[in-house]
């Protein structure tokens, strides 16, 4: 597919791995901007752009509409040092000046006002983006606007400093409306609070290696990138602030050194977390890197990969015939979606442009393109903070993340009562590859069936992670969840161990407390009809069976998915070990030859490899992982 929006003809010199150059990402912008102000109210306050509500209704799904294209605006203004040929700023001014009026009014205009997260809280993510947007374009908006629209905006945006945010990185958009408000000499007690009270939170919910949780619990997702690093960051970048820089810099310039590793060769980002519908801002951060310095990768690898990413949705239907970018992933998507994705939703992807305020001089841009980290060799990568395992490869380009430690369950929630969330309880994820439903049989999954009924993974514990040159292993466990019927059966547990290698993901699974009656299911890659990326699932011990099961409801990736499956009866201390591959070299050897040999004694597994003669230990009385 070809995208709707009218962008320069490839440069091939400059890019040779995209084409794309500064221009394109102008006109990306402006094209995306042209799209969505069509549908925009007759003061410019709300962009009520056309598809279902959020769960947060029509009006906040307005403001959206106008504080995420705004993100965008602003980052391009900025960056071309005011230049504004398509009369974008007296718009969004025009915009501010009416919503902020009579806030609260049912009226044709009107912004609604910032309450606390559970009765009216969305005005308050739109807040910070209105609060950028304005101190991006402060010299050709704010300073230029009559006083009393000034006073205005700020009592609307002081709704965020005084009202309660969800317990995640939502406390981030009050801290950026209180920066901006010091930033034009509004500043006071209240912003000083709201800015102490969001960094304090940042410090309690970083774990290391450049990652962040996403609020209490073991939540890591791309908010990290386009939120948790994002805000910070800029902040300090925009404001010269030596301290917050160097802080905040340091921990996105580790982050980078793993994340950027996440990102296929054909540019896709890592298909794992919520809000996936943001699609190409998965890519902020590393512009973000590359604008403030804070960055382990070359100007040239930097470019290659935001190009990447973005000509990789463009390219792939994600705006509609009316140039508008679409609720899902190459296209809509329902399951890819969440109670809060409306229809401006998708423009949080503004968080890319960020890049645009490198001006037109810099090596972002003028450096010719380079490689991105998953063209390289095989990687394998593990970060025990917090309990993911990346695995690429070069000949196909396809990136794997394992999931050790990422679950998305609330402290305060009870694992018997979270639903099964397949953007985070999985196992594995890819470039290449998206979850089943709900509704369709799991991918990447271990389920114990009791009684007809299959197990959840809910809180993941992690064990570990490490590695090797060119493997590495990641481990947790979790106890097996029920929906239907008795939440989970007393003393069960799974202990599950990954080691990858090149293509291969040897997983091993140690079951204990299987009641008498029991199967185990392991479940693969979920891959289309089409045949150009092809799943394996084979058994090597404790596997019985194997077959495969149907997903009609396809992924994001194809409209109709198979799933490889094993399965095997289980009844108290079960091991059992299989190889997995997710794979589009199209002369891939089957798994069936790539090991010669299996040995299970107790609770410790050796394999030995066929192709070089090494060797994995697995043991779990202590967990040890061995390889050589």
């Amino acid at each position: 597919m070809t995208s709707p929006l009218e962008l320069p003809s490839d440069d091939r010199a400059l890019s040779p791995y995209t084409g794309f150059t500064r221009a394109h990402w102008e006109a990306a912008a402006d094209g995306l901007l042209r799209a969505a102000w069509r549908w925009s109210t007759p003061g410019g306050a709300l962009l009520d752009l056309p598809g279902r509500p959020s769960a947060s209704g029509v009006r906040s799904d307005g403001l959206e509409g106008y504080a995420r294209t705004f993100l965008a605006a602003a980052f391009r203004l900025a960056g071309a040092d005011g230049k504004d040929p398509h009369g974008w700023l007296d718009r969004y001014a025009e915009g501010l000046a009416a919503g902020t009026r009579t806030p609260g009014r049912d009226d044709v205009e009107s912004w609604p006002l910032i309450l606390d997260h559970h009765v009216q809280g969305q005005p308050m993510v739109e807040s910070a983006s209105v609060a950028i947007g304005l101190r991006l374009t402060r010299p050709w908006l704010w300073d230029r606007l009559d006083p009393g629209v000034q006073d205005r905006a700020e009592e609307w945006l002081r709704g965020s400093l005084r009202h309660v945010p969800a317990p995640n990185n939502w406390y981030l958009f009050p801290y950026s409306v209180a920066a901006f408000l010091e930033s034009v000499g509004r500043g006071d007690a209240e912003t000083a609070r709201a800015k102490e009270r969001a960094l304090g939170l940042l410090e309690g919910w970083y774990r290391g290696q450049g990652w962040y949780s996403d609020g209490d619990g073991r939540a890591f997702d791309h908010y990290n990138g386009w939120a948790l690093h994002l805000y910070p960051v800029l902040d300090a970048h925009l404001s010269g602030d030596p301290e917050l820089s160097a802080r905040y810099g340091s921990r996105l310039r580790e982050h980078l050194d793993g994340f950027s590793l996440l990102f296929g060769a054909d540019g896709a980002p890592i298909h794992f977390g919520r809000s996936l519908a943001y699609r190409f801002a998965a890519g902020a951060a590393v512009a973000l890197g590359a604008v403030s310095g804070h960055t382990p990768l070359s100007p040239g690898v930097s470019r290659r990969v935001i190009s990447g990413s973005l000509r990789y949705f463009l390219d792939r239907g994600a705006t509609d015939t009316d140039g508008l970018l679409s609720l899902g992933w190459h296209g809509p998507h329902e399951a890819t979606l969440q109670h809060y994705s409306g229809p401006a939703s998708p423009y949080w992807a503004s968080k890319a442009f960020v890049s645009l305020l490198a001006p037109e001089g810099h090596p972002l841009w003028t450096a010719t393109e380079e490689p991105a980290p998953s063209e390289g060799p095989d990687r394998v990568l593990a970060l025990p903070a917090p309990g993911l395992l990346i695995q690429s490869t070069r000949a196909d380009g396809i990136v794997r993340l394992h999931n050790h430690g990422s679950d998305h369950v609330r402290p305060h929630e009870g694992e018997s009562g979270v639903q099964d969330d397949p953007l985070y309880s999985r196992q594995s994820y890819s470039t290449a590859t998206g979850p089943t439903s709900k509704a369709n049989a799991a991918d990447n999954h271990l389920a114990v069936v009791v009684a007809g009924g299959r197990s959840g993974r809910r809180s993941i514990r992690p064990l570990g992670a490490g590695g090797g040159d060119g493997w590495g292993w990641a481990a947790s466990w979790h106890r097996p969840v029920f929906t239907s019927g008795a939440p989970m059966v007393p003393g069960m547990r799974v202990e599950s161990v990954t080691v990858v290698r090149g293509r291969y993901e040897l997983r091993v699974h140690r079951v204990l407390g299987a009641p008498a009656g029991a199967r185990v299911e392991q479940t693969g890659w979920a891959t289309g009809p089409d045949g150009t990326v092809r799943s394996e699932l084979h058994g090597l011990h404790g596997w019985e069976t194997e077959d495969e099961v149907r997903a009609p409801q396809g992924t994001a990736y194809t409209r109709w998915a198979v799933v490889p499956r094993l399965s095997a009866d289980a009844e108290g201390t079960v091991l059992l070990v299989s190889l997995a591959s997710l794979t589009a070299e199209p002369e891939a050897t089957s798994l069936a030859t790539a090991v010669s040999g299996v040995t299970v004694d107790g609770d410790t597994v050796v394999v030995d490899w066929a192709d070089d003669g090494t060797t994995t230990r697995i043991a779990f009385e202590p967990l040890t992982v061995e390889h050589g």
